[in-house]
């Protein structure tokens, strides 16, 4: 029986008039829009416009053009069925929700409405069409307001309403905001994208929980907590060092304590229920062990995919709190003693040298309930992150040495994803709200006749000559991002919804931020430089020694006009320590000038306690179509899972290259698909290109963590930074651990990722949502 193909709604699919319509959106591309509607109608019974992008996006492979034709189709799409109009559409939605569950909060649509002249002159719909089509459809999918499950906003509606919600009156600012995320020059964290300009709008994206008591009344309240901030899409941990062992004395009562595993149980099913009732993003919670704790080892074994079911909480992420004495300790293969927090209290709540003379005054006593050689804890630590990929290391006494929170106590975890470095108490839960910087934008390029000039004289590494263009690392648009992206983060932290008031206690007096970036492997492609040259080397610490230092500009800038934090007297900064100065050995560029801004923040202060931090950027980067975060690139090949099917995405800038080299073709597409995403072993591709477009899996993780101590000491929270092995063991494993705590890391690692776990194809391990 042939097959009968049709449109969605119901009639006969036209081909000509497919081909008619691709035409017109295909202008100025290389691309064949008959081929594109032939296969689609061949392909399926019923077409739609999204089957139509599809077949075009898989055509990518074929010339890069096809993508940039699916991501027209989609944004034509969506623009043919939404309102011209951004205050019109905000307006249809709040009359059309805000009776059953509003959308659009009261105060943001009065402003809205107030403005809505200039706001509508001010939307640039074209630039919708920047975005590529795996971006275009995760904000379909998951980000742009819908009603009754269509689709009501556009992408640039979106930016608006996000940028208007954090600025609210101050609309100058708010415009500035959405030209520069309408640009993609940065972009706001998922939970901010997410909600904000609804009622109660939860805009931040990491809550760091302290346990409450060691008592089931502390515990029970400490679950209501996590359960109450699950409710809005925010990633949470738990630090879990005070509570008692399993068999100890619960003081009053004829009965023991049943052990700290049990009680994860509490907070694995506390999740998974809220996760449950609709939550527009699946969210995680990260609990905090230190390895002096009794109940190490089979917190250890809870990943792990065995043990009794009533154990098992293989929801949660597990991270270690690692003191540097339990290092010293597995150097020199000495003993090491586990302790119950009730029977040695203290132990949590010190570090350093104040650490070390407890612990070894409580093992002096005979307190320690047993007692093992160190190396032997080591391997199951590492065994754990061979197996399950966790638990995270994170290094106690860097963390609270390197922070500007050590002056308001000892911190005693990290958060979900191992970035965020806060104080926190039972009164004071720390949360961040998060921005990214997208690099590549901060990349100029110039076209040139003849003989190319001479890039400016700048003490600051960037710039290249290239295919007839000269392509240089624009500083001082780093640096006007940097400050956006501060005050816009500052601004959050007034506006915000809080789910809890020791959320609220701790933002509002220390004020905390985290910039991250996204894009560092395209910024190093683009600039025609391998990931682990000595250029790029160079060029990281300079991104971030900018990004610190404006951050800091526009900090003190605030303060200046609306004070300091409440925190800040004490503070390291406030007594003239800066996060470069507590690392050793660091050589500023000399483009910043350092002793200006001391003189100003001794004068002012500093509007924020905390600037800077690392995340990972999952799915920000792929909305913007970078590369995640700092990381260099896990393969060259990707297969991205859409509504309607899977396809293959090839890395942008090799696809450029290559095929402006006249190399591209399905067949080398297959070769590299053959080669796991790598392209090391195919000899038609010039050497420099490969050494340009090496993945992570070759290039030695000493380098990467190398690369991550250059650029940590103008980090002054911390970085997810995950190790990478091709078939990893114990031995090379514990050497990289030891390398970023000999060099001063706050995290050592995030994640492990192995080829069993990663391949080209897409396959990915069970890790916390990156927002």
């Amino acid at each position: 029986m042939d097959l009968v193909t049709k449109d969605e709604h119901g009639k006969l699919a036209n081909p000509f008039k497919i081909t008619t319509q691709l035409k017109e959106l295909s202008k100025g591309l290389i691309c064949d829009p008959k081929l594109v509607s032939d296969k689609v109608c061949v392909l399926r019974q019923v077409v739609k416009s999204e089957h139509i992008a599809q077949t075009a996006a898989d055509m990518a492979a074929e010339h890069p053009d096809y993508a940039s034709l699916a991501s027209k189709i989609v944004v034509s799409n969506i623009h043919k069925n939404t309102n011209e109009s951004f205050s019109k559409t905000i307006k249809d939605i709040y009359e059309r929700t805000v009776k059953k569950d509003p959308l659009i909060a009261g105060d943001v649509y009065a402003i809205i409405m107030e403005h809505a002249t200039r706001l509508d002159h001010a939307i640039k719909d074209e630039r919708d069409y920047d975005y590529d089509y795996i971006g275009l459809k995760i904000l379909e999918n998951s980000y742009l307001l819908k009603i009754e499950g269509k689709v009501v906003e556009r992408p640039q509606y979106m930016l608006m309403r996000v940028a208007v919600a954090i600025h609210k009156h101050d609309i100058e600012a708010a415009i500035l905001t959405y030209n520069f995320t309408s640009q993609r020059c940065f972009i706001h964290a998922s939970p901010t994208l997410f909600n904000a300009g609804k009622p109660k709008a939860q805009l931040s994206s990491c809550f760091l929980v302290h346990m409450k008591e060691d008592n089931i009344r502390g515990i029970c309240d400490t679950v209501k907590e996590c359960a109450v901030i699950s409710e809005s899409p925010g990633g949470i941990s738990v630090s879990l060092h005070d509570i008692r062992s399993g068999g100890s004395c619960i003081h009053g009562k004829n009965a023991t304590f049943s052990r700290i595993i049990p009680m994860l149980r509490l907070f694995n099913d506390t999740g998974r229920y809220v996760d449950e009732q609709g939550r527009q993003r699946k969210g995680a919670i990260a609990v905090y062990l230190e390895p002096w704790h009794v109940d190490i080892s089979e917190f250890l074994d809870l990943r792990n995919n065995r043990g009794k079911e009533e154990q098992e909480s293989r929801d949660l992420f597990y991270a270690l709190w690692v003191p540097d004495l339990f290092m010293k300790r597995v150097k020199s293969d000495g003993k090491w003693s586990l302790f119950c927090p009730s029977e040695a209290p203290g132990l949590a709540s010190c570090w350093g040298k104040n650490f070390e003379d407890l612990y070894e005054r409580f093992e002096r006593e005979g307190k320690a309930k047993k007692v093992i050689k160190a190396k032997i804890l080591w391997s199951e630590v590492l065994k754990s992150q061979i197996q399950t990929g966790t638990p995270y290391l994170l290094f106690k006494d860097s963390c609270n040495e390197k922070s500007n929170h050590k002056n308001l106590g000892t911190i005693t975890s990290s958060s979900l994803r191992a970035e965020i470095i806060q104080y926190s108490s039972p009164t004071e839960t720390a949360m961040c709200n998060l921005a990214s910087i997208a690099l590549p934008l901060c990349v100029q390029e110039k076209v040139f006749q003849g003989v190319p000039p001479e890039p400016k004289s700048s003490k600051l590494v960037g710039s290249i000559k290239k295919g007839g263009v000269t392509r240089e690392f624009d500083f001082r648009k780093l640096a006007l991002i940097t400050s956006i992206v501060t005050n816009n983060l500052n601004k959050i932290i007034d506006v915000n919804y809080y789910p809890v008031e020791t959320a609220k206690h701790s933002n509002l007096r220390h004020r905390p931020i985290a910039i991250g970036v996204q894009g560092l492997a395209d910024t190093f492609a683009l600039l025609g430089m391998a990931y682990d040259s000595k250029e790029a080397q160079e060029l990281n610490k300079n991104i971030f020694e900018t990004i610190y230092y404006n951050a800091l500009v526009t900090s003190c800038e605030l303060a200046k006009t609306k004070g300091h934090y409440e925190s800040y007297v004490g503070s390291p900064v406030h007594k003239g320590n800066l996060q470069q100065d507590m690392w050793m050995g660091v050589n500023a560029s000399g483009k910043c000038d350092w002793a200006a801004l001391r003189e100003l923040i001794k004068k002012h202060g500093v509007r924020n306690s905390l600037l800077v931090a690392l995340m990972p950027t999952a799915l920000t980067s792929q909305i913007l179509g970078n590369s995640e975060c700092f990381a260099p690139y896990t393969s060259n090949v990707y297969c991205r899972n859409v509504s309607h099917g899977r396809f293959h995405v090839v890395n942008k800038h090799l696809l450029h290259d290559l095929t402006q080299l006249g190399l591209w073709s399905p067949t080398l597409l297959s070769q590299i698909i053959s080669n796991d995403g790598s392209i090391q072993k195919i000899s038609v591709i010039p050497e420099k290109l490969r050494a340009i477009y090496k993945t992570v899996w070759e290039i030695d993780p000493k380098t990467l963590i190398d690369m991550a101590v250059d650029r940590g000491c103008y980090i002054d929270q911390s970085q997810s930074l995950c190790i990478h092995m091709d078939k990893p063991d114990p031995e090379t494993l514990s050497l990289l651990h030891f390398h970023a705590w000999s060099k001063g890391l706050k995290t050592g690692m995030y994640y492990l990722h192995s080829r069993t776990a990663v391949s080209a194809v897409g396959s990915h391990v069970h890790v916390p949502f990156c927002w």
